[in-house]
């Protein structure tokens, strides 16, 4: 379980997507030290975060596109 947030915050929203899949599990699992399994949620929330940064990024970018604007932060393309 090693990473911090900086390194949680370059991963794909698949990637960790799937690690906090394999968190969820091995917390559901049990039969891990109280010292792991703050360690595992720890990871969870940092992963849980990238997520919803991809996700709200990803909406931003359709509303822009509905309303035929460009979201905060993104250029337009320079033809």
């Amino acid at each position: 379980m090693a990473g911090t947030e900086d390194g949680a915050a370059t991963l794909g929203y698949e990637q960790a997507r799937d690690e906090l899949i394999e968190v969820v599990r091995r917390l559901e699992a049990g039969g891990t030290s109280l010292e792991d399994s703050l360690a595992l949620w720890e990871r969870g929330e940092e992963l849980a975060k990238v997520c919803r940064r991809w996700l709200e990024g990803a909406r931003a970018r359709l509303d822009a596109s509905l309303t035929g604007e460009t979201p905060e932060g993104d250029a337009a393309p320079e033809a």
